[in-house]
């Protein structure tokens, strides 16, 4: 069997553990190419650090699509995460009907925002785009405060026990045309986990694990590049989501006793050998 192939669509921080500095090294130890089309280069991320680089790579964005499809390459899955502007929206829109064949899964990380507010980058506009582009997804991975965000309601209004997620990642699935994860749902002290939505199954199913200790920047990027790669490996939506859910509960562990800054992210990259299946 050739080796999975997948495109990556994110930003690059050079320090700070998120987006394709997670994803590359997660899905390579998946056994998955991992291709990155970058959206911006920072030199850190904007979690926590100040006086920051960036470089805005939107014009490079469709120039590297159209040399992929130049030498027909062909994606067995694309996944998106954090934007940094509308346009780049609809390029990675245009991307996905570009590369788009019959069994290529499309994984969208809304990333917009966390503990009910917008990160100070995205705008009303923006947020909007996002819901629109995120309707090519077969699979989303908003948290709570994103949810919000897609279904257009105050966060406030979001229930979040078990009826409220539920009825919550119904409500994202678009009428069972897409599968939800939906992350940070914690339905007792002490767990964290997710509600998912399998919209083939038609059910939906919670995973919790122990939550340890305190948050790091760049979870949900381990968390969805995670469930990316398993799910490129076969596995169901529900084991996908409890197997990133328990990596990023490892990882999480294992900073926590290092007292390393949260800004710093988790450190993963002694734990990839765990996420290797035959």
């Amino acid at each position: 069997m050739p080796t999975p192939r997948v495109a990556a669509i994110h930003d690059m921080s050079g320090f700070g553990r998120c987006s394709l500095t997670v994803a590359i090294p997660v899905l390579s130890a998946m056994g998955i190419q991992c291709c990155p089309l970058p959206t911006a280069y920072l030199s850190t991320h904007t979690g926590g650090f100040e006086g920051y680089t960036f470089l805005d790579m939107t014009d490079e964005m469709p120039k590297v699509a159209n040399h992929w499809a130049s030498l027909d390459i062909h994606f067995d899955a694309i996944y998106s995460g954090f934007m940094g502007s509308e346009r780049q929206m609809d390029i990675t829109e245009d991307f996905i009907r570009m590369f788009r064949r019959p069994g290529t899964l499309v994984v969208v990380d809304p990333v917009m925002g966390d503990h009910g507010r917008c990160y100070a980058t995205y705008t009303p506009a923006m947020c909007a785009a996002m819901a629109n582009m995120a309707q090519q997804a077969d699979v989303i991975t908003p948290n709570l405060t994103e949810a919000a965000f897609l279904l257009g309601v105050p966060y406030e209004d979001l229930s979040q026990d078990e009826a409220g997620c539920r009825s919550c990642v119904e409500r994202l699935s678009l009428e069972g045309k897409r599968s939800v994860v939906l992350t940070g749902v914690s339905l007792e002290p002490g767990k964290i986990g997710a509600a998912c939505l399998d919209a083939s199954a038609g059910k939906t199913e919670f995973i919790q694990t122990t939550f340890e200790t305190r948050e790091f920047h760049g979870t949900g990027d381990v968390f969805a590049s995670v469930l990316t790669g398993a799910l490129v490996n076969g596995r169901t939506l529900t084991q996908a989501t409890a197997d990133a859910a328990e990596f990023v509960r490892l990882c999480a562990a294992r900073t926590a006793r290092q007292n390393l800054r949260a800004r710093e992210g988790v450190d993963f990259e002694p734990l990839l050998w765990t996420l290797h299946r035959n």
